[in-house]
């Protein structure tokens, strides 16, 4: 009897141990579950160019937003998410950071710095710094060729430290060496529209008119220049340079450009390439 009751009392310790060990581990992995949210994994919806108080509105149950900063992009809506990351597609546990940059109202102010004196590649330097464009290049007689002489915005003189709007436009008056000096117009032929505007500053040279004669502006190159690319012909300092860009869909660039650069070319051949060229706008 004795036997029979010491038995049946381990074996309800046995089961109460049991029964308690299982409770704990279940409280341990939910616990554990609850905090990793295992198996919670969600891609990350494209939230740029929606307005940003929406997005987090309908997405807080999801994630959690983190404003980054704010800039000033012109043409883009107020309070858009520009940028995002983690980047649209990722795959995220719930409860995941988004930071986002949005659209400021108003564009971010900055100092005008100061040109005066530098060379036109200083120049360049210090307007990207700045976070400043240039607008056109503009030459008077003077010594110091493509020394910056003056600086101006909106056809004004402008002081080095004035406030004006971040992606403003600044123009540059250069010296132009005082004898009248020219330059060759660089060749611009299969060149992207970023790309030659470039090309044309490190030449002394202006972006006149731009013209696209395909509707597919994505795959656009320089096709035809005005004036156009000559042999030993040089053009005045500052001249404006008029872009024809065509689809590389539609011209094989690779051959014309081959063709254009030919070693043994002579100058009436290229004109003639350079005049086949209008058959095609």
């Amino acid at each position: 009897m004795f036997t029979f009751l010491t038995k049946k009392k381990f074996y309800l310790h046995l089961a109460i141990i049991l029964l308690l060990s299982f409770i704990i581990a279940w409280a341990v992995f939910k616990s554990l579950d609850s905090y990793t949210r295992h198996g919670e994994v969600y891609s990350v919806p494209d939230f740029r160019g929606q307005y940003y108080r929406t997005v987090v509105e309908q997405n807080k149950q999801l994630f959690k937003f983190v404003l980054m900063d704010s800039v000033y992009q012109k043409g883009a809506a107020n309070g858009s998410i520009i940028q995002q990351d983690p980047l649209p597609g990722s795959r995220v546990k719930q409860g995941r950071n988004i930071y986002y940059v949005i659209v400021a109202q108003t564009a971010e102010r900055v100092a005008m710095p100061n040109l005066r004196n530098l060379s036109i590649r200083q120049a360049v330097v210090r307007l990207e710094n700045a976070g400043l464009n240039i607008n056109e290049l503009v030459y008077v007689d003077h010594f110091a060729r493509n020394a910056v002489i003056e600086q101006q915005y909106n056809g004004e003189v402008i002081e080095p430290g004035t406030e004006i709007f971040k992606g403003s436009n600044i123009d540059l008056v250069l010296g132009n060496g005082g004898k009248g000096e020219k330059t060759p117009l660089p060749f611009l032929v299969g060149m992207r529209p970023s790309q030659v505007k470039a090309a044309l500053q490190r030449a002394s040279l202006n972006l006149g008119n731009i013209y696209y004669p395909d509707s597919d502006t994505a795959h656009a190159r320089a096709f035809r220049t005005e004036p156009a690319t000559l042999p030993g012909v040089e053009i005045e300092l500052g001249t404006k340079i008029d872009i024809w860009f065509r689809s590389e869909q539609s011209i094989d660039f690779e051959e014309l450009i081959i063709q254009m650069q030919a070693s043994n070319i002579s100058k009436d051949s290229l004109q003639q390439i350079i005049n086949n060229l209008y058959q095609f706008e």
